[in-house]
């Protein structure tokens, strides 16, 4: 027996738990027609292969038709999905761990265009900011109706082989009656606090009577809204007391915070440079005050807070849940004492950002998530090994080495630079975003323990490849920034990435012209604005960062707006020209009749990358394929085995940036389903 406190079982009712290590419920937006199929059931017993005690599914099942998915979510009304819930549950008990499934109605979390157009409702006519629905006030039959619609939901679920089903209370439709911020309800469901839980307990109530004792029920909630007139933290403790005296649940799961927008969503589950772990003494708090099973996550990123959490008696279970989406294995690494293999959570929040914006949630830097059926997590030995060159040594290089060096391959590596990380380096260089190293650091540590060869400070060029005698050939040299946009004036602009590296001092008057809307450009124009530059950012879209996403412009706009920033969206820059010590920006529209000017002393261009790939096209001639990739077979997660030269002596492929502008998950996963099969 171990002596980690995470490696010790807990006994949950009638349920006896693995280890202290869950992954708390999400939806990763991988149902098809609301239906858990081989996507998500690949993706939730990978998890409990890798070791964890209990995975809970859903990141809330829709128990309503008219609590619509606003993404992709479980549709746990329909009778249909008990096989599906079956085949998941059996193949993750197989693997053993517990599974349970997170029920909700989403109150007004979500919009009357979706699924049967039926209208949003909640305790008030109040809308949700963050989808910006006005709905309907409950009526008693809408009470009585959902309230059965939940008791329907759990016991499909425990026929389909859950353990138990965890209530999503913390801003959909329970937590809309429990807050005094949006229950305006006259009689039995208003008022008075107990008035206002009463909801919850019928639900509750209504459920257990269905699914019976032998059935874990459990609610995640907040205990304290951080909002002014609505649930604060004594009223919380209250809340936390009688949920446990209530008889009817087995745990509680605790949030702190409200999510009705995206400053709120931020900082109930943070992201890089914000403060680890925000909520666990909080909890712990919780815990403390009701001595009744108390469950937490909320950047649990790493295996020292998770067995603090534990060790000092803060919660019963941790959650680490985006930490398993970066690395299924964590408990098995822990088990094996390989705590070094893990994979980092950097916190870069691409997973949640994407399924808030309708995507699939994806790891940045692990492109098998979410992709089991297709990509390996463990890579395995080639049977035959190989002399495999890659040239750059960014993300997609390092992941290329990682994954052939762990096949067994003889890797060999030059970098123009002295140091690795390509662009990543330049995004680390940020105070808020330095976390994001951690996908460079890891890498080179895995290529480091596979034996792989560097070769920095090296321009490669063509002779210098040939003379390795390479059986593979892969270009991962990126791009530089493409400033040229201009119909003239080009010369009087830098790019973000001056700003970025130091290579160009800030201006004291700048127009950040922004036409790639990722990063580079935001983290430019905070860098010159507390540099004590006045900044405008502009861009031709209808919103600006539009690939920076929700959560991640969070910290931007906490820190750009303070410093006066001003946004200005669907105007183009088309033109600039030298006036004194000044330059004349001209200002254009794509909807036409639009001519203005901006004098400022500093144009900044964020317009991506052009391919740096001179030496791609000069070995091209000399390879088997002539550079050629099989897209079906790429898709297909099968080796590449084009042959268009028969005199070529190696395969030659380009990945990343090498081959256009796109983002760090894009480059990993380029390098990934390349050397998986080489």
């Amino acid at each position: 027996m171990s002596n980690d406190p995470l490696l010790q079982p807990y006994q949950l009712k009638h349920l006896t738990l693995r280890n202290r290590i869950i992954v708390t419920s999400h939806e990763p937006a991988y149902p098809e027609d609301g239906m858990p199929k081989g996507r998500y059931r690949a993706y939730t017993v990978e998890r409990a292969r890798g070791g964890v005690a209990l995975t809970m599914t859903a990141g809330s099942a829709a128990v309503s038709k008219d609590s619509p998915p606003v993404f992709n979510n479980l549709l746990a009304y329909k009778d249909e999905i008990v096989p599906w819930i079956r085949e998941m549950t059996d193949a993750v008990h197989e693997a053993g761990a517990a599974i349970m499934i997170q029920l909700t109605h989403l109150g007004r979390r979500t919009r009357w265009d979706k699924g049967d157009w039926l209208p949003v409702l909640a305790p008030s006519h109040h809308r949700e900011a963050a989808h910006r629905a006005f709905p309907k006030k409950l009526e008693d039959w809408d009470i009585a109706r959902i309230i059965k619609d939940f008791a329907d939901a759990a016991e499909r679920m425990k026929a389909g082989g859950m353990d138990g089903v965890e209530l999503e209370a913390y801003g959909h439709l329970i937590d809309q009656f429990t807050s005094p911020l949006t229950n305006e309800l006259d009689g039995p469901y208003g008022g008075s606090l107990d008035n206002r839980l009463r909801f919850c307990f019928d639900v509750f109530r209504a459920m257990r009577e269905r699914v019976g004792e032998d059935f874990i029920l459990g609610v995640r909630y907040t205990a304290d809204e951080c909002l002014p007139g609505g649930t604060g933290k004594a009223e919380g403790l209250e809340i936390s007391r009688r949920l446990k005296e209530s008889g009817l649940i087995d745990y509680l799961n605790v949030i702190r915070g409200h999510i009705d927008t995206d400053p709120g969503l931020t900082d109930v589950i943070p992201i890089q440079g914000m403060a680890s772990a925000p909520h666990l003494d909080f909890a712990g708090d919780i815990r403390a005050a009701t001595r009744f099973p108390t469950f937490h996550a909320a950047k649990i990123q790493d295996v020292a807070t998770a067995r603090h959490a534990i060790a000092a008696g803060k919660v019963d279970m941790i959650g680490m849940t985006r930490a398993h989406m970066t690395d299924p294995h964590i408990v098995r690494k822990i088990i094996e004492k390989r705590e070094d293999d893990i994979r980092p959570c950097v916190g870069a929040n691409y997973c949640l950002d994407r399924i808030y914006q309708g995507g699939l949630a994806f790891c940045i830097h692990n492109a098998a998530t979410g992709r089991e059926e297709t990509m390996p997590h463990a890579i395995p030995k080639a049977a035959v090994r190989r002399k495999v060159v890659i040239v750059g040594a960014g993300p997609a290089g390092l992941e290329a080495a990682r994954v052939a060096a762990e096949r067994g391959h003889e890797v060999v590596v030059f970098e123009a630079a002295s140091d690795p990380g390509g662009q990543i380096r330049l995004t680390a260089q940020s105070e808020r975003r330095r976390e994001m190293i951690g996908i460079i650091d890891w890498r080179m540590s895995q290529c480091e323990k596979h034996g792989v060869t560097f070769h920095f400070n090296s321009w490669a060029e063509a002779d210098t490849i040939l003379a390795e005698n390479p059986d593979v050939v892969i270009v991962a040299t990126g791009g530089l920034p493409h400033t040229e946009v201009l119909s003239k004036g080009n010369e009087l602009v830098v790019s973000s990435w001056d700003i970025i590296s130091g290579d160009v001092k800030p201006g004291t008057n700048v127009l950040v012209y922004d036409d790639a809307g990722d990063h580079a450009g935001l983290q430019a124009a905070e860098l010159i604005a507390k540099a004590g530059g006045k900044v405008e950012i502009m861009t031709p879209d209808r919103a600006f960062a539009p690939e920076v996403m929700a959560m991640n412009l969070v910290p931007y706009m906490r820190a750009l707006q303070k410093l006066d920033t001003t946004f200005t969206v669907t105007y183009r820059l088309e033109a600039a020209e030298r006036s004194g010590n000044q330059i004349i920006a001209h200002v254009g529209s794509d909807y036409g009749g639009v001519s203005k000017q901006r004098t400022v002393d500093q144009i900044v261009v964020n317009h991506g990358t052009i391919p740096l790939d001179d030496l791609y096209f000069e070995l091209k001639p000399g390879s088997k394929n002539l550079g050629e990739v099989s897209y079906d077979d790429l898709i297909a997660g099968a080796p590449q085995t084009v042959t268009r030269n028969p005199d070529g002596t190696y395969q030659l492929f380009r990945i990343g940036d090498a081959v256009a502008a796109r983002n760090t998950h894009a480059a990993i996963y380029d390098a990934l389903r390349l050397a998986k099969d080489i």
